[in-house]
């Protein structure tokens, strides 16, 4: 789905969003109130320029609109892949962009992260991944890493990683596979702007993506190992040698 037409199936009561070098931003009206739209578009590689944009855009929300909620609209190939921008410190500018992310949530902002398109990498986990809450459209593309690359940095042969994705979500791509880890919350069907209201408005500050994984069968650990943690239930002395 393009952005104008997504645009105007979440703000059927109106929106300015306009879109310049493949970075999105604007308003949008949804349920009787403004929201602070930002995002990409057109695959768009994660730069120092966008991270920067988009950093400035969620600043500028959070000093001009106290509260005034968040909609990230995710498509994106992930971090660009370029001599500069690894030299500029590419890391150091997406870690930016997710402190601004993690900073307008603990001023009181609700920040929602939709995947209209394609989700990838650092692009998507600085972004859509690090909002209160992340829905993906059901034609989505989600993924860490492709089982090529994944093959060649694991060393384990791609035909192996292509059966383990059959029954191990953490393996296999797509928006269904990300709902039964808890990464996605909801896959969105149907009226996207009733979708959006119920959202924004069901919306709380709690992580709740390591129980989600959990009760959907997508991640069986994570919520034992990370509560062990947080308690102390579970010391270095315990786990035996390396």
């Amino acid at each position: 789905m393009d952005w104008q037409t997504l645009a105007t199936q979440l703000f059927p009561e109106g929106h300015d969003i306009v879109e310049r070098e493949h970075f999105l931003s604007g308003t949008g009206q949804a349920a009787g109130r403004t929201v602070a739209v930002i995002g990409t578009t057109d695959h768009a590689p994660i730069g120092i320029e966008i991270a920067l944009a988009q950093a400035q855009a969620v600043l500028r929300t959070v000093q001009d609109h106290p509260g005034r909620p968040i909609v990230i609209l995710v498509d994106t190939q992930g971090q660009r892949l370029r001599h500069r921008d690894e030299m500029l410190g590419i890391n150091s500018y997406m870690a930016h962009l997710g402190k601004c992310v993690d900073f307008a949530r603990r001023q009181g902002h609700t920040v929602l992260g939709l995947v209209y398109d394609q989700a990838l990498s650092g692009g998507f986990i600085t972004s859509g991944l690090i909002a209160d809450a992340c829905f993906a459209l059901p034609q989505a593309t989600i993924r860490v890493m492709g089982l090529p690359a994944m093959a060649r940095i694991t060393k384990v042969p791609e035909e192996r990683l292509t059966e383990l994705a059959k029954d191990n979500p953490v393996f296999a791509p797509g928006a269904e596979n990300y709902l039964r880890m808890g990464g996605v919350h909801a896959i969105w069907e149907g009226d996207l702007a009733r979708r959006l209201a119920a959202a924004l408005a069901e919306s709380d500050s709690l992580d709740r993506r390591m129980v989600l994984g959990q009760e959907r069968g997508g991640r069986h650990m994570a919520q034992q190992v990370a509560e062990a943690v947080r308690t102390g239930a579970v010391k270095a002395t315990d786990a035996g040698p390396a």
